[in-house]
């Protein structure tokens, strides 16, 4: 358990530091958190995380698509906080990512945080 929780506290504070008018990928995160294959469980670490002040609305799929939506309540809801922020999105409703890509840093692993 305490595996999972150090992966899901790294991936919070890696979600907090995504700019405004930026997005970034479920994939990206957990490369970055030292788990390359681990897209699907920062997705998880994002729908328990939905009831607080992360932007947990600025992390889309690979392509740009809005597949978390669902876990905002309402599924337009994702899409509206984005273009808030200035977001544009394609003809096929995903974000238009050479435009708004984030790319985290290389990687959030525990000795880099013990190092702050």
């Amino acid at each position: 358990m305490k595996k999972k929780q150090d992966f899901f506290d790294r991936v919070y504070k890696l979600v907090a530091k995504i700019p405004k008018g930026k997005v970034t990928t479920y994939g990206l995160i957990a490369e970055s958190c030292g788990i390359k294959s681990a897209a699907r469980t920062v997705g998880w670490a994002l729908n328990g995380a939905s009831s607080s002040n992360l932007p947990c609305h600025r992390v889309v799929n690979r392509f740009g698509a809005l597949t978390g939506k669902v876990h905002f309540g309402d599924p337009k809801l994702m899409e509206d906080l984005l273009r808030s922020e200035g977001v544009r999105f394609d003809e096929d409703g995903c974000v238009e990512m050479k435009k708004h890509l984030w790319i985290p840093p290389k990687v959030l692993s525990k000795k880099a945080n013990k190092k702050k």
